[in-house]
């Protein structure tokens, strides 16, 4: 317990892996597109990407060539579109114009849901990046 009388958390979500083609076309895609930090490097391999800053979490690219070594089968497009990169800012419409002159392509624009305001776009190897509105799940 903290000073404050809430528990510690015993478990903490720092990120996820993505398995990719080519590791420096997904680099660029979240770092000049999409504003990600790409704080290790071993392209042609490996790279992690972090957004949010030192405490924010993390996206690691692993090369398919890298994957395979260890048995990974490869995914198909519809498996792929049906994991979702969750992200969310406080101006989507806005982000939207933003990202599309950087040519981001969507698959979804900004449209409502009962739960919130989202857009998708597709990232280089077709997994779905949905950002939202205001914070997840919480129509604003």
């Amino acid at each position: 317990m903290t000073k404050d009388g809430k528990m510690k958390t015993k478990i903490r979500l720092e990120g996820f892996t993505l398995t990719v083609k080519n590791v420096k076309r997904s680099v660029d895609f979240y770092t000049k597109k999409l504003g990600f930090v790409c704080e290790w490097d071993a392209a042609p391999h490996f790279a992690m990407l972090r957004m949010g800053g030192p405490g924010g979490g993390t996206i690691g690219l692993l090369a398919w060539s890298e994957a395979k070594k260890e048995g990974i089968l490869q995914t198909s497009a519809k498996q792929k579109r049906a994991i979702h990169i969750e992200l969310s800012t406080d101006d989507l419409d806005g982000l939207y114009k933003e990202l599309r002159k950087k040519g981001v392509q969507f698959h979804t624009p900004p449209h409502d849901e009962p739960w919130e305001r989202s857009a998708t776009a597709l990232d280089p190897d077709g997994y779905a990046v949905e950002i939202a509105q205001g914070r997840r799940g919480k129509k604003q």
